[in-house]
């Protein structure tokens, strides 16, 4: 008779997990843009660079198998609403078997709209892990006006890239924290930690 422990069931998950965005990578690879979620250590990365007690309404971009999703689910320790935007169908309705409490929108281009849908006044954090590089310009700009549209004043945007290719955009939109290195993770990828200008950053 064979036992499976807790390890083996995490392992199991995690290589079916793998198989997963694999195979979604090689139907649609602007869409997905990696051969594998994110690591571990990517998404500790992400999650640590936001101050939580001051965190009400968070959305994360780009969620896919739910990599990142769980830090930030454990990492948020207070009431509040946390919404996920995620295009493929087959990830969006397994991130809403895995987080029922949690509503899923397929478009991040329609972020205010969504916000509108939930009764949420304004974003506090927004963290992403969409492929801004494989994206056309257009694209890029449209997420770009929705984040700032429905980020508040001083609203944290942190999104990993796997280029500098974005800084340049990203810099003419917000205040650059700061930008981290994460070389666990394939392909080893750059943590964008920015900040939308308050009020008396304009003064």
């Amino acid at each position: 008779m064979t036992i499976n422990t807790p390890l083996d069931r995490k392992d199991k998950k995690d290589k079916n997990e793998k198989m997963l965005f694999l195979y979604k990578f090689f139907r649609a690879p602007k869409q997905i843009g990696s051969v594998t979620p994110s690591s571990r250590f990517l998404a500790r990365k992400m999650v640590e660079a936001v101050p939580w007690p001051e965190i009400r309404y968070t959305a994360e971009l780009g969620a896919g198998t739910g990599a990142i999703t769980k830090f930030i689910h454990n990492a948020r320790n207070h009431p509040g609403k946390f919404i996920l935007f995620e295009r493929d169908a087959l990830l969006r309705g397994r991130l809403s078997q895995m987080y029922p409490d949690y509503t899923c929108y397929p478009d991040a281009t329609q972020i205010t709209n969504a916000l509108q849908s939930e009764g949420i006044p304004h974003l506090d954090c927004i963290l992403s892990g969409l492929p801004f590089f494989n994206f056309e310009q257009s694209v890029r700009d449209k997420l770009l006006e929705q984040i700032l549209l429905s980020l508040r004043p001083g609203g944290w945007f942190v999104a990993f890239q796997y280029s500098f290719q974005m800084k340049k955009q990203l810099k003419e939109h917000f205040n650059i924290e700061s930008i981290n290195f994460v070389p666990y993770n394939i392909p080893p990828a750059f943590v964008y930690v920015c900040r939308k200008e308050q009020l008396s950053d304009l003064f």
